[in-house]
């Protein structure tokens, strides 16, 4: 079998699972695996498959020129950003032959950025998870493969970050024959059609004011859509009292 060397920068359950998935079905493409930090869960993955330990590079080293030329050792097809909270470098971006590919959970170009989960609920906007390109913008490059889900009344910004990291994961290992055959066609996103949003964005509209007037669509949509416990929900004050509220819709049968 003809190899197809990559790097994989991995977090959370997702970034396991893809690791689990390339040790098992195409161990000698995996050249190096970048974690967040010496606590991640996907470095006992690795140890107890019996991958090689120096392969193994934590996300602080990254800021090392000499780590940087490191990887340009390995000269890999492909680094593959599975889950991976942080942008990258654009020194990283040009270390493989072909390019960067991103899993975002979102069916972009809408909701490019953060919070995807939320906003897809509360701009009523295509939902779906997409695998593509990087280049110096945000979730802007081109993109490879894409997932529609679907969504109703009773999802809710937690139902939608699990659906999306299931159908993400499936996707890569539906997928990533294709990829490392390189058959696929990259799709210039249509930034016309899409959406971005910054982090402090949600903050922003998490607050309702009792002095001000919602349809009962957009209310249910922002309870709805910022309901995910532990993380805070949709809040109010009154009377100098601060009140949070998570809800959970269900459908009758």
């Amino acid at each position: 079998m003809v190899q197809n060397p990559i790097g994989v920068f991995a977090d959370n359950e997702v970034g396991n699972k893809t690791v689990k998935f390339l040790l098992k079905n195409y161990p000698e493409d995996l050249k190096y695996v970048v974690c967040v930090d010496s606590k991640s869960l996907i470095i006992k993955t690795l140890i107890d498959s019996g991958f090689d330990q120096s392969k193994i590079i934590i996300q602080a080293e990254l800021s090392k020129d000499t780590l940087v030329e490191k990887l340009n050792l390995y000269s890999v097809n492909y680094i593959f950003l599975a889950w991976w909270p942080y942008i990258v470098k654009e020194s990283v971006l040009s270390i493989p032959k072909i390019g960067v590919l991103n899993f975002h959970p979102s069916l972009l170009p809408y909701n490019r950025g953060k919070h995807y989960n939320f906003w897809t609920i509360v701009e009523n906007t295509p939902f779906g998870v997409s695998i593509h390109f990087v280049n110096e913008k945000i979730d802007s490059g081109d993109i490879v493969f894409q997932s529609v889900i679907e969504k109703d009344w009773t999802d809710s910004g937690e139902t939608l970050y699990y659906k999306a990291s299931e159908v993400l994961l499936d996707l890569f290992c539906e997928k990533y024959k294709d990829i490392r055959e390189h058959k696929y066609t990259r799709i210039p996103q249509d930034k016309e059609k899409g959406s971005f949003r910054w982090a402090r964005e949600m903050s922003q509209v998490s607050k309702i004011d009792l002095n001000s007037t919602y349809t009962a669509r957009e209310l249910l949509n922002l309870l709805r859509a910022r309901s995910f416990p532990p993380h805070p929900g949709i809040w109010f004050e009154d009377n100098g009292e601060k009140y949070e509220i998570l809800i959970n819709v269900k459908k009758n049968k």
